[in-house]
């Protein structure tokens, strides 16, 4: 039987790059392996028609050939044999290559780089400071690269020995069935390298643990639970790997006055007894400063003034947040024996007034009546 085109067994163009080639037969692999599809022949003949495809392609002299002869050219390569030369070790090559990101790195990899692991690290704020933003200096300890022996992990002048576990590479296969499969090598940490004498300081781990001192800049208008990630600022990476990043996590404290939902603001305003019923102005704080807020006469405790745009930009964008300001009606207390005798001359003119004075007080007591004669039915 004639064998299918092998650009077409993969899915793709006949320029198509070998990432692409790869992408298309761990695809078809994913789909076609005899593992997932049990007494499948008909998967099993697919998986073998795209490995073969993957095998020729990914060769440069191979798809050189087959590019101009077709199969023939590589059935005469092969002795006319009809096949491709494709063994149990072409097999696990192709498979350590393309499915090199999930076992670890293909053969051909030297010894291995790690990046350092990022670190958290949660920053307290005053509400001004999470509105208004600025720079904060905070201090953590994390692992950083070893000074004396630039992350070697090995005393200056002393010399390194390939590992005989790995040769050098820095890490070990291990076959299981057709795979196989690559781990870093236990001995030496990836690193190729044997380690005669380590360094003091670090005692040839190439890190230490060492206090930093860093400025974090916080934007205008962060809340609690933002979050400002500084790139490479976590722990130092081993074997010359990149450093980690630091995740600073804003909680913001609360404040004395103001309560905050978002970009908005609010706050109890307090008010006498005198301003409240006649009326008049007063200075409410804002986080710019103190502004003046008129008060309606009779105005009732609970009544919320708004204040536009006396909030918070937020730090994602979008319009100032308002100020809420919910006033509360304060009580007199520590009265004179005068001023108490004044009340009293009051309460009574307003009983013998025939004017309603108190709404929500005569509204309450027709609630309570209806109430129980609602229950006495």
């Amino acid at each position: 039987m004639s064998k299918r085109d092998y650009y077409e067994v993969l899915g793709v163009a006949r320029n198509a790059a070998e990432a692409d080639i790869k992408k298309a037969f761990r695809r078809l692999a994913m789909k076609y392996h005899p593992d997932r599809n049990p007494n499948d022949h008909e998967a099993e003949a697919k998986f073998k028609e795209a490995k073969e495809a993957c095998e020729v392609l990914t060769d440069e002299q191979k798809r050189a050939i087959y590019d101009q002869y077709g199969h023939a050219g590589l059935d005469q390569r092969s002795g006319g044999g009809g096949g491709t030369g494709f063994g149990a070790d072409a097999f696990s090559d192709i498979f350590g290559e393309v499915f090199g990101d999930i076992f670890g790195g293909g053969r051909r990899s030297r010894s291995q780089v790690f990046r350092g692991a990022d670190l958290r690290y949660d920053l307290e704020l005053d509400l001004e400071q999470a509105v208004f933003g600025g720079s904060v200096d905070i201090e953590f300890a994390s692992l950083a690269e070893c000074e004396k022996c630039s992350g070697t992990g090995a005393s200056p002048g002393s010399k390194t020995a390939t590992c005989d576990t790995c040769s050098g590479v820095g890490q070990v296969r291990m076959r299981q069935g057709p795979f196989a499969v690559q781990q870093t090598c236990p001995r030496c940490k990836g690193r190729g390298q044997i380690i005669t004498e380590p360094c003091d300081p670090c005692l040839g781990q190439g890190r230490v643990r060492k206090k930093r001192n860093l400025a974090v800049k916080v934007p205008p208008g962060v809340d609690s639970g933002d979050r400002i990630r500084l790139s490479g600022e976590g722990e130092a990476g081993r074997n010359g790997g990149p450093a980690g990043d630091l995740y600073v996590e804003i909680r913001v404290r609360e404040h004395d006055i103001f309560e905050r939902d978002g970009s908005h603001l609010s706050c109890e305003v307090p008010v006498s007894f005198v301003t409240a019923a006649l009326g008049g102005s007063i200075e409410v704080p804002t986080l710019e400063g103190n502004v003046v807020l008129k008060i309606p006469s009779e105005t009732q405790s609970g009544r919320v003034f708004r204040l536009k745009e006396k909030g918070v930009k937020p730090v994602r964008g979008g319009p100032t947040g308002d100020l809420f300001c919910r006033v509360v009606v304060e009580t007199p207390v520590n009265l004179t024996e005068d001023q108490r005798k004044l009340l009293r001359e009051f309460e009574t003119s307003m009983q013998q007034s025939s004017r309603s004075h108190s709404p929500r007080e005569h509204s309450w007591l027709d609630g309570v009546k209806r109430f129980f004669e609602t229950i006495s039915r």
